[in-house]
């Protein structure tokens, strides 16, 4: 397996996209856990799902409203 990772190392360094993505500073502190929520709809997340097909109403993404606490969900067009 060593002629494996030295042909990856060399691989990744030829890599264009790879150099530019690659980080070279180091993490600053740990990571923070997000709070946990104590009621419901105080603390909510939202994302996007696009590039969908449209529908028969021109909708073609999907707004997504999730509570943290009960994980209750909303899809709206």
């Amino acid at each position: 397996m060593p002629a494996m990772e030295t042909d990856l190392q060399d691989i990744l360094k030829r890599c264009g996209t790879c150099q530019v993505a690659k980080s070279y500073s180091l993490p600053h502190s740990l990571y923070t856990p997000l709070p946990i929520p104590t009621s419901p709809w105080v603390d909510v997340s939202m994302d996007f799902i696009l590039g969908l097909l449209k529908t028969q109403r021109n909708k073609d993404s999907i707004f997504v409203v999730v509570d943290r606490f009960s994980k209750v969900s909303h899809f709206i067009p």
